[in-house]
C-alpha cells in the first residue's frame, strides 16, 4: 500500500463534486476520449475554477446534447457502458457502482432490479460522472482508499418519486452495504446524493481522520451550490502510506570478490526470492579494486527471503536497507499478430494515456526464429502494429 489517498467528505458528497476533486488532480485527461466513444451520449465536460466558502475549486460541469434524456433502466446503462472505449478494469467498476444503485432503489422502491428506472440516474451527467469517476480513480494507481464519515444532510428533497426525507433512503440503503461512517445535519438539505455515496462506497475503505500518510497532492471538488455554513467541497488527498509495514525497501550489497560468471545467478535467486526487480551496478571500491553493487527491489514481506538468498548466493556478509517509494503506471496486454506470429504489447498508461509501448521480448526473439527475419525487424513491426491498433 504505497499510494494512498484520503476523501475529506466532511461536506457531503456527489458525482460531480468527486469528478471535480479528479480534475484537480490531473487524473480525467481520459475522460473526453472516452466520452467521444459513445456518440449516441452526445456528453462533453467543461472543468472552470471556483471559490466555496475560503476554498479555490474545481468544478465539472456536463453538457449533453440530449435535452431531455429518457429514463434509463440497469440493462440501457450497460448498453452505454459497452459502447465506451475504456480499460476493462473502469468499465467493471461502473458496472458495480451501477449494480449498487439498482440495489438500493429497488430496496426503497420494492420492486425487482431489473425493474427498476433510475431517472435522475440514467440522466446523462451521471453516467459521466460514474465513468469520470472510476476512471479517474483508476489512473491514480491507488493502492488504498479511505474515506471520513460523510455528512448525509437533513430536511426533505423532491425527486421523481416525490418529496423524501433526507438523509435519502438509496443513501441509506447504499451505506447498509458497506462498513462506510455517516453523520447527518441540520436542516441543511441533501449534502451527499447516492451517485456520490455509491462512487465511494465501490472504492473506498471506513476511515476517520486523515490516515499517517505524505502528502503528495490535494484535489478539490466544487458542489454546484456555494453554501454559506460550510464550503460545498470534497477534498481527495493523494500520497505515500507512512506504516512500514507497507513501503518498499531496496535491498543492497558490494559485492569485490565473487566470479563474475555466477552473478546472474544471484541476479535470479533474488527475483525467485520474491524480489520485485533486481540489478548490478558497477563501481570502484577502496584501493581501486572494482567491484558491484548487487540491488533488489523488494516488499517488507519478502525482504528476509531476498536477504537469504543475497547471502546464500554472493560473497558479501552484510546487506544495507533503505526504504523507498514506489510509484507504477497501469498496465495492460494486448497482443498483435506479426505474419501469423503472435507478440504481447505490455501498454502503461498514466491518467489513462498510454506514455509506452513495449512487446514482449521472448515473444519477439521466438517470432524472428519463426519467420527467420532479424529481431530487430519483428520488433519495430509490432510496435508499429500496437500504435496503429491504439489509435
Amino acid at each position: 500500500m504505497g499510494r494512498v489517498g484520503w476523501l475529506d467528505c466532511s461536506s457531503g458528497v456527489s458525482g460531480d463534486m468527486l469528478l471535480g476533486a479528479l480534475a484537480h488532480l490531473g487524473a480525467l485527461d481520459g475522460l473526453p476520449a472516452v466520452l467521444d466513444s459513445a456518440p449516441e451520449l452526445g456528453a462533453a465536460v467543461a472543468i472552470t475554477t471556483v471559490t466555496r466558502g475560503a476554498l479555490e475549486a474545481q468544478r465539472v460541469d456536463v453538457t449533453t446534447t440530449d435535452t431531455s434524456p429518457p429514463p434509463r433502466t440497469r440493462r440501457d446503462v450497460q448498453l452505454l457502458l459497452d459502447s465506451m472505449t475504456m480499460p476493462s478494469q473502469v468499465r467493471q467498476r461502473a458496472e458495480h457502482v451501477f449494480d449498487r444503485l439498482a440495489a438500493a432503489e429497488s430496496q426503497v422502491h420494492g420492486i425487482d432490479v431489473g425493474a427498476v428506472h433510475f431517472h435522475e440516474v440514467g440522466a446523462v451527467d451521471t453516467v459521466v460522472d460514474v465513468v469520470g469517476a472510476c476512471l479517474g480513480l483508476h489512473s491514480l494507481g491507488l493502492d488504498a482508499l479511505t474515506c471520513s464519515p460523510i455528512a448525509l444532510g437533513s430536511g426533505t428533497a423532491a425527486t421523481q418519486h416525490g418529496s423524501v426525507p433526507l438523509p435519502g433512503p438509496a443513501v441509506l440503503a447504499l451505506l447498509q452495504e458497506t462498513s462506510l461512517a455517516a453523520l447527518g445535519g441540520d436542516g441543511e438539505g441533501e449534502l451527499a446524493t447516492p451517485t456520490g455515496v455509491a462512487i465511494v462506497a465501490e472504492f473506498a475503505e471506513r476511515g476517520a481522520s486523515m490516515p499517517a500518510m505524505r502528502v503528495d497532492q490535494i484535489g478539490i471538488g466544487a458542489g454546484a451550490r456555494d453554501s454559506a455554513t460550510r464550503p460545498n467541497v470534497v477534498r481527495l488527498v493523494v500520497g505515500g502510506s507512512a506504516d512500514a509495514d507497507s513501503d518498499w525497501l531496496l535491498v543492497e550489497a558490494n559485492v569485490d570478490d565473487l566470479d563474475p560468471r555466477l552473478l546472474p545467478g544471484v541476479i535470479d535467486a533474488l527475483l525467485a526470492a520474491g524480489a520485485a526487480d533486481a540489478w548490478l551496478t558497477p563501481i570502484l571500491m577502496k584501493k581501486g579494486r572494482p567491484a558491484h553493487v548487487v540491488s533488489a527491489l523488494t516488499t517488507a514481506d519478502s525482504a528476509q527471503r531476498v536477504r537469504a538468498a543475497l547471502f546464500a548466493e554472493s560473497s558479501t556478509i552484510g546487506a544495507r536497507t533503505t526504504r523507498v517509494d514506489k510509484f507504477a503506471l497501469d498496465r495492460e496486454w494486448i497482443e498483435v499478430d506479426v505474419d501469423g506470429q503472435r507478440v504481447r504489447i505490455k501498454l502503461a498508461r498514466h491518467h489513462g494515456s498510454v506514455v509506452s509501448v513495449n512487446p514482449e521480448w521472448e515473444d519477439v526473439r521466438t517470432a524472428a526464429t519463426a519467420l527467420s527475419r532479424p529481431a530487430k525487424d519483428v520488433l519495430a513491426a509490432a510496435t508499429a502494429l500496437a500504435r496503429r491498433a491504439l489509435s
